[in-house]
């Protein structure tokens, strides 16, 4: 007997665990998986209300008493840079860009490894080996690219990235540790915004702020941004009125949330 796919995405949430950016929260996701000949139309649509491509899996947070993480994007026509965003394209203006195919190699494999043993050697990613690494950046069921940055031709940082239909979406990104006084990472967020730019794309998904957690602030310090709340994109003008929504009655069941989401046109919800 055969077996086909089935047409509508079916959504599932995972076990709640502890959360990565507040302490004493736990943290669960709402997700559903990428795949099919509709894999790029849906993860188009589920970026634009907040959700993450993890290879072939689109997900979003769906904890149960705590709604903090706020999915975020750059408005590219309303990004004006900083000083401080100006000084640090200063700082890198002898950063060479490459655009390659998502294909990993050892080279960015080290480069990876050296960051996180430096950076997150305590986080969810530290035990990743060779062919995990070249999980994350090869299977993909939609358009990815890997962007790499060189300095005096060597590799100094990497960006997975999706081309959605309305903009570049920020996988994941990484850099020399010892690149750090010359902030790479914003370094790497400046040239989407430049790409989104030259190819008339109007967004930049840079994946989920945290109100809170220190290792999100940076994204807040960027002009002309968005965050997803309520089923809609709001600007962020004043970090202050994105407080943290942390009692069990503001939050929608799991069932209303799936029955909220849009999908295209092709397909149809399934809890």
């Amino acid at each position: 007997m055969r077996h086909t796919l089935p047409i509508a995405p079916q959504f599932y949430v995972t076990a709640p665990q502890p959360c990565p950016y507040l302490e004493g929260r736990m943290e669960r996701k709402l997700f559903t998986a990428l795949q099919g000949e509709s894999a790029e139309k849906l993860n188009d649509g589920l970026s634009k209300q907040g959700f993450r491509r993890s290879q072939n899996v689109l997900y979003r947070p769906s904890c149960a008493d705590c709604t903090a993480c706020l999915s975020a994007r750059i408005k590219v026509a309303d990004f004006k840079p900083s000083k401080s965003q100006k000084r640090v394209m200063s700082r890198n203006k002898d950063m060479r860009r490459r655009v390659t195919s998502p294909w990993a190699t050892e080279e960015q494999f080290s480069l990876f490894r050296a960051y996180l043993d430096t950076r997150h050697a305590d986080g969810g990613m530290a035990d990743m080996d060779i062919f995990e690494f070249a999980a994350m950046v090869e299977e993909t069921p939609v358009r990815s690219r890997v962007i790499e940055y060189t300095r005096d031709e060597v590799l100094t940082a990497v960006c997975l990235t999706d081309l959605l239909d309305d903009g570049l979406s920020m996988v994941y990104s990484f850099f020399a540790p010892d690149a750090a006084p010359s902030s790479p990472g914003m370094h790497i967020i400046l040239d989407h915004i430049e790409i989104a730019r030259e190819t008339g794309l109007p967004y930049v998904y840079l994946g989920y702020w945290v109100p809170g957690s220190p290792k999100m602030d940076y994204k807040a310090k960027f002009s002309g941004l968005e965050v997803y709340r309520g089923g809609a994109w709001e600007t962020m003008n004043n970090v202050a009125d994105f407080e943290q929504e942390t009692h069990p009655l503001s939050i929608d069941p799991i069932a209303e949330q799936v029955a909220n989401i849009s999908l295209p046109d092709t397909l149809s919800s399934k809890v």
